[in-house]
């Protein structure tokens, strides 16, 4: 089997697969004026998707994320998962999700091959929750989340990205919520994009602070493994649950970068923060170019940066999170 690396030696298993760049919740820090969609092409079909999925499994990939947008806004989102989940060579199949849809269809996904779920949760308290998304749904989403665990999930992830005075302090009551609970939090720092340099600036705070806490209160770093996401995971013996931070500012964060992009409309992307990306769709149509493609994808590490460069202030052509998947 082949296996896609680049000029740096970084082996690529992971693929971040956006389905929908659409989103029906307002988040202050994504989409604050809620979904605009600035264009007319329609998404991956779900025949593209097995064809794009299976040439990356070829070369290598072991585990795809559908995301979105919000990805369950697809009606076909459980056949989605399903083709992805028998795709030969793919071992995990995640997403990510508001969790708007979660409680009535967390059964569904998993039975349809979804093996691993994060849902984004930023506040634990209701009324701040209400303020960051936009949405007054917080017990429908926190339902959610014990839907998953109930259909057989073996961890559920929550995702919460800090911000300087609107949730950090949060912290000791999400740390209280997993002495109990087999739930790994996952504390994102807020990313500057094209359209929230004012809002970065005012709400950013560092995960070190909290790295250095958790480290201090004896919570122990584990080794992460070849198809594992950027995120720094600690464990307690006290602790059913795990806390991952996600410091995409700190020193050398890409140095062990594995996964790469799609965005809805077939365009992949070698960083969160790279530039417009390469155009795939052309080769999805039919399998009878599956080897184009997988030249395509290999030639295209070629222009792989060795980091992004979001401490210099620069965000690429990425103007909003949700735009190829987060």
């Amino acid at each position: 089997m082949q296996q896609l690396t680049d000029n740096f030696h970084r082996k690529f298993e992971y693929l971040r697969l956006s389905i929908t760049d659409e989103c029906n919740f307002k988040c202050n820090y994504c989409l604050p004026d809620g979904y605009q969609r600035t264009h007319q092409k329609q998404f991956l079909s779900e025949a593209e998707i097995k064809n794009l999925v299976s040439a990356f499994a070829e070369l290598g990939t072991k585990k795809v994320r559908i995301t979105g947008g919000e990805p369950s806004l697809r009606k076909d989102f459980s056949s989605i998962i399903s083709t992805v989940s028998n795709t030969a060579g793919i071992v995990k199949v995640a997403t990510t999700t508001n969790g708007f849809n979660l409680k009535k269809n967390a059964q569904n996904w998993f039975d349809a091959g979804l093996s691993a779920i994060n849902v984004s949760v930023d506040s634990l308290d209701a009324r701040t929750f209400h303020l960051i998304t936009g949405k007054n749904i917080f017990q429908k989403v926190m339902d959610g989340v014990d839907a998953a665990s109930l259909a057989g999930f073996s961890q559920v992830k929550i995702n919460s990205v800090l911000m300087k005075g609107l949730n950090d302090n949060n912290l000791e009551l999400f740390i209280d919520w997993i002495k109990e609970q087999p739930i790994q939090l996952r504390f994102i720092e807020l990313m500057q994009t094209g359209d929230n340099s004012d809002f970065f600036n005012k709400y950013h705070i560092s995960g070190q602070s909290i790295k250095e806490k958790l480290l201090n209160a004896g919570w122990i770093q584990k080794v992460r493994s070849s198809h594992d996401g950027p995120a720094q995971v600690f464990t307690h013996s006290d602790y059913q649950g795990e806390i991952g931070l996600i410091m995409p500012y700190s020193k050398n964060f890409c140095e062990n970068c594995n996964r790469l992009r799609v965005s809805s409309l077939g365009r992949l992307h070698l960083c969160l923060f790279g530039e417009e990306g390469i155009d795939l769709r052309d080769l999805l149509s039919s399998p009878d170019d599956k080897e184009k493609l997988k030249a395509r994808i290999i030639a295209s590490l070629g222009d792989k940066k060795i980091s992004h460069y979001l401490a210099l202030g620069q965000t690429g052509g990425t103007p909003h999170l949700a735009s190829i998947g987060g």
